[in-house]
């Protein structure tokens, strides 16, 4: 069985966190590694952001699909959204806050991404500087409640995944979507026909585009 995500290595990479605009907390997915997602780091073209990513105990988050019912993912699941709490806060603690940071995923990490942002949407002021699942889709069996309290706030949301990911239904990125709209994020959405479970360049360049809205944002002072 797989070890719990408790104290997690983070690994870095952009600008240093005392001289960033912004950052952006990245988690990798399923049998991947912190290096493996810090990767697109390159891909995004942001001198001014500062990456992090933890790594997850036995390179997962949690050992079951994360459709499956949330008691079978515990205590790993609570686990890894603890990983997040700490991403964050160590982000805070040289000066970045939520609203100047990016919250970002592939797959696995891309569940985990969305989930802690529901859970969390008070925690933070309400507001993310950004929130991306890139394949992924929100925690839990079909059903599964989906009461989070709170409000994102107009915090910028953006879904992309495959039109038939083999490990993502379409129907729970959709549901996902509309989730995340309730909360109050400013949801974008696009479905890729036939894509795989990969990531796209299409999707690198909304990212891209949402980060440097970021990063004019802050520097305006706004």
């Amino acid at each position: 069985m797989n070890s719990l995500n408790k104290n997690p290595p983070f690994y870095s990479t952009g600008a240093p966190l005392k001289q960033a605009e912004a950052a952006m907390l990245m988690l990798h997915g399923r049998g991947a590694t912190a290096e493996s997602i810090l990767s697109l780091a390159s891909e995004f073209g942001q001198p001014a952001f500062a990456y992090l990513a933890p790594q997850a105990s036995g390179y997962t988050w949690y050992p079951y699909t994360f459709l499956a019912p949330l008691a079978q993912n515990e205590p790993w699941l609570s686990s890894a959204l603890a990983a997040v709490a700490a991403g964050l806060e160590n982000l805070a603690a040289s000066g970045i806050t939520a609203d100047r940071t990016i919250l970002l995923g592939f797959s696995q990490g891309a569940c985990l991404a969305l989930e802690f942002a529901a859970r969390n949407a008070n925690r933070y002021s309400g507001r993310f500087g950004g929130l991306v699942g890139l394949s992924g889709g929100l925690i839990g069996p079909p059903g599964a409640p989906r009461d989070y309290p709170g409000s994102l706030e107009g915090s910028p949301v953006f879904l992309g995944c495959s039109d038939s990911d083999p490990h993502i239904p379409k129907e729970r990125v959709l549901e996902s979507e509309q989730v995340l709209i309730r909360l109050g994020g400013d949801v974008t959405t696009r479905l890729y026909p036939g894509l795989g479970h990969t990531v796209n360049q299409d999707e690198i360049d909304f990212v891209r585009s949402m980060m440097k809205r970021l990063i004019d944002k802050t520097s305006s002072g706004s």
